[in-house]
């Protein structure tokens, strides 16, 4: 079979799977049942139609079959095949567009990866390849310069990395973004907290290079000095280098009492306060 019969079989199994679709759903079809099973039978023929437009070389059609089937299995509630087709689609629509000459196609495939990213974290609970995917999707945004979409993808990265320990890339992303929008009217004031949440990382490192890391945040954005966050940080490093438990817990307590401290900060802020000798492990 030619590539022009492959797509024209694509094409009608696509076409009676749609009707598959729209019958489960029907009136008749919930009273008399098998509705699931069309839904199956729909999910297998959006696979098979996006496999032959793959061979007919029409890498738009095959994902956009991949997508409809992710769909399906996603309600199905088969996440592993969910996240197989949505990467089968995002891999479709890279090709479909070489030299990303059509971005829209790179927010398709960012969108898919999230979605993959939002089933590893929440329903696989596969922390590690929801960042893989949030990583991707972050790319894609950057690919169409999308940057703060990419940056709330990178900014799930940094959270992920911070609580699995791994504190240099976190460091490196909560320092880009920083840097990326110090300078933006609208998106300055975020600035703070992400130079306060790689100051954390650095400190559960090493003390001294915490310091450091303060100093510069304030040389590159001088509003930090005077933040709360940066306060903060002064009060933890002096009470850390004094091996003073009790003060950091107090300005730990301040802090909060003004601006509640989330999870995150409290896990990290706990890993700093264990390197005191002596520390019970509490914030209490």
């Amino acid at each position: 079979m030619d590539n022009s019969g492959k797509e024209k079989e694509a094409i009608q199994l696509m076409a009676d799977a749609d009707k598959k679709v729209k019958s489960s759903g029907s009136f008749l079809g919930g009273m008399f049942g098998g509705g699931h099973h069309k839904v199956e039978e729909a999910c297998e023929m959006y696979c098979r139609a996006a496999n032959m437009f793959k061979m007919a070389k029409n890498w738009s059609a095959a994902g956009n079959a991949f997508c409809k089937a992710a769909r399906l299995h996603m309600q199905l509630q088969n996440k592993h095949d969910c996240a197989t087709s949505f990467i089968d689609a995002g891999n479709a629509y890279k090709k479909s567009d070489p030299n990303g000459k059509t971005l829209w196609l790179f927010t398709i495939a960012a969108k898919h990866h999230i979605s993959i990213a939002e089933i590893y974290e929440s329903d696989l609970v596969d922390i590690e390849k929801a960042i893989a995917h949030y990583e991707q999707a972050a790319d894609y945004y950057k690919g169409e310069e999308s940057n703060s979409s990419a940056n709330k993808c990178l900014l799930k990265v940094g959270a992920y990395c911070a609580q699995l320990e791994q504190y240099q890339k976190a460091i490196e992303i909560y320092e880009q973004v920083g840097a990326n929008t110090m300078d933006n009217p609208l998106l300055k004031y975020s600035a703070k907290e992400y130079f306060f949440k790689a100051a954390l990382c650095h400190f559960i490192v090493d003390e001294l290079n915490a310091k450091i890391a303060v100093e510069k945040y304030e040389e590159m954005f001088p509003a930090f000095s005077d933040s709360r966050e940066c306060k903060l940080l002064k009060k933890l490093l002096e009470a850390h280098e004094e091996q003073n438990s009790e003060a950091f817990t107090e300005a730990v307590k301040e802090f909060d009492s003004i601006s509640r401290l989330d999870q995150w900060h409290t896990t990290l802020l706990l890993r700093i306060k264990k390197t005191i000798q002596g520390d019970e492990g509490d914030l209490k």
